[in-house]
């Protein structure tokens, strides 16, 4: 690709203004570990939000979908779109509770909800084994697919540029924290969805515009069906209705993803603690989740096909989307698409350093190895240990043939582990050796299946439903058994726990008389499950209304807004209901509690 003045004036702004932002927080972040890593627990909803956002688009996440798209059509999506499900639980069902929790990391919360030597073990563990080998791989695979786009995009030397860039998104990290993360973040997605819609106008006018892109494709796939259905047809075979239905009743709420961890958790719960209160703890997490799910996906998917049309039978059809770039773009459009790229790259590598970071200061160094470290200990231990995590996650890069492996390999080994993460919350009875049993029970059946020759990977088949039904079967029956067969939390732990985190519910009933809260429910009530089935109901709507819109069934594609727009009133209706609720329960509190300060000032006058 033959760049302009223009373009390199255009990359060199990005690059200033990344450098600007790092600076202004450099010195906040410095103050404590609080401001390093939660931002004081001080971020508005639209920036925590936009943040989540920013982190899962990635630089390999066009390139995926685009390759999804070049294979199977638009329902190839279903590998990354069922996850929506676990997403908006997490906003109406999880947001508040860890808010409330008020920890530093999602892994300090294993010990506030389960006590002794395991939950110090499970602590100590998932904090190593999230930083260092699930973050590598997951830091490994984004670099890979930045190396995709400058080797076919520059005339220069891939891998070398891509460390650069790393170093530089390091650099921003380890100075200004999560403050410098979470703004640049905010920056890089304006820049990310400029540039990706930008190129997705000029791909979709060199095949003749939407109208002839739809044409074409569709006699490429065979049919418009097959090109442009969100569900995929019965008769093709990528996908059968077996990993399908798996996919939309079981995946979604069994395997852990990071992301899209059920009960939430990584660096979604990391921003959510980092919210200023409960109110934009969820706020920030429904965003995410219309702007990941309904924003997001549909520029690259228009550039996946005007891919398919011109370079047919592509090896590696997730290149696609990047020969594009380099085929359809003038200057200095061309400048805004590397710096697109650039920051997709950047806002998922500094999110992941400074996550992984996070425990293995608060979680290892700080619990384990030096509690009594002073505030300017902490501080440099952050930075050391973001540094190391950089130097290590260049290592993995060369062991992934492919950005889909890491997600399938990442889906596979977290099979069956998320009902743990969810009723951790609402049951009185899990204990930490349920969390441990659930974690080895999937990674021995991951283990067991492959060696018999089952591809867990491999959704064209019936291995990837079978492989996923086993897993999760196995890793539940084994988890609820250890539960049984092991001593629950002491009162005291559960205590501590209901008192700071008022999770409600029947699974608490016991705890929550004997603290005298009676039969407390649920945060949000039943009013919860109404705004969880409709925030599913409005983001699938909305997704699939721009489809159609864009694919040339306007009728549809009103119909389609209609319900998302009849949906996202009725939460938003329904969060003013809990307000109003919430402050009539305070009002009520308060005033109980000033009788009962009077009472207790008459009785002591009464004995005088």
């Amino acid at each position: 690709m033959r760049l302009e003045l223009s373009d390199w004036l255009i990359v060199a702004l990005y690059f200033l203004a990344s450098a600007g932002v790092a600076l202004i927080f450099t010195r906040k972040a410095s103050q404590s570990l609080d401001e390093y890593f939660v931002s004081g627990r001080a971020l508005p909803w639209w920036l925590a939000g936009t943040s989540m956002v920013a982190t899962t688009f990635a630089a390999d996440t066009p390139l995926v979908v685009s390759g999804l798209v070049a294979k199977y059509g638009v329902a190839g999506n279903w590998l990354w779109w069922n996850g929506a499900l676990t997403g908006v639980l997490t906003v109406f069902f999880f947001a508040r509770l860890w808010r409330r929790a008020g920890v530093l990391t999602d892994l300090e919360f294993i010990e506030l909800r389960y006590g002794g030597k395991p939950a110090a073990v499970l602590r100590a563990f998932r904090a190593l084994y999230l930083a260092i080998p699930i973050n590598l791989i997951i830091m490994g695979w984004v670099t890979l697919a930045m190396v995709t786009v400058l080797r076919i995009s520059l005339d220069i030397q891939p891998w070398t540029a891509a460390i650069l860039l790393f170093g530089v998104t390091a650099a921003y990290t380890i100075f200004s924290g999560l403050w410098g993360v979470v703004v640049t973040d905010t920056f890089q997605f304006v820049v990310k969805m400029t540039g990706v819609i930008v190129l997705a106008v000029f791909a979709v006018n060199s095949v003749g515009g939407l109208d002839a892109m739809v044409q074409k494709s569709s006699a490429h796939f065979g049919s418009f069906q097959a090109a442009f259905s969100v569900l995929p047809p019965t008769d093709k075979a990528w996908l059968p209705l077996s990993t399908l239905v798996v996919f939309l009743s079981v995946q979604w709420w069994a395997a852990w993803y990071p992301g899209a961890e059920p009960g939430g958790g990584g660096y979604v719960a990391q921003r959510i603690l980092a919210a200023k209160d409960e109110r934009h703890g969820l706020m920030a997490t429904l965003w995410f989740q219309i702007a990941n799910y309904a924003v997001r996906p549909w520029p690259w998917i228009l550039v996946g096909f005007v891919a398919v049309l011109k370079y047919p039978g592509l090896a590696k059809p997730e290149e696609g989307y990047v020969r594009v770039m380099v085929d359809v773009l003038p200057s200095p459009i061309k400048g805004l698409l590397l710096a697109t790229f650039a920051a997709a790259y950047m806002s998922t590598i500094g999110t992941h350093l400074n996550w992984g970071a996070s425990y293995l200061v608060n979680d290892v160094y700080l619990r384990f190895i030096r509690p009594e470290a002073t505030r300017r200990a902490q501080i440099i231990a952050s930075r050391i240990a973001t540094v190391t995590l950089m130097l290590l996650s260049l290592l993995v890069m060369a062991y992934l043939q492919s950005v889909e492996q890491g997600w399938k390999i990442l889906i596979g080994l977290g099979a069956g582990t998320g009902a743990v993460f969810i009723l951790r919350w609402y049951w009185w009875r899990v204990n930490a050796w349920s969390e441990i049993s659930a974690m080895a029970a999937s990674f021995v059946t991951s283990i067991a299946l492959h060696v018999a020759g089952i591809d867990s990977a491999n959704t064209s088949n019936s291995d990837y439903a079978v492989a996923m039904l086993v897993t999760v079967g196995i890793t539940t029956l084994v988890w609820i058994g250890v539960t049984f067969f092991t001593a629950p939390e002491s009162a005291a732990v559960l205590d501590r726990f209901y008192r700071r985190v008022r999770p409600g519910g029947p699974g608490w009933r016991n705890v929550s008389q004997r603290l005298g809260f009676g039969d407390d429910r649920i945060p949000g009530g039943a009013l919860s499950f109404v705004n969880w089935i409709a925030g599913v109901v409005a983001v699938y709507t909305a997704l699939f209304g721009v489809g159609a819109f864009l694919t040339g069934s306007t009728r549809q594609g009103l119909v389609y807004m209609i319900v998302a727009t009849i949906a996202f009133t009725l939460i938003m209706r329904n969060l003013r209901a809990e307000d109003r609720l919430a402050a009539g329960v305070d009002r009520t509190a308060r005033t109980g509690l000033e009788l009962s300060h009077r009472v207790d000032a008459n009785r002591v006058d009464l004995r005088s």
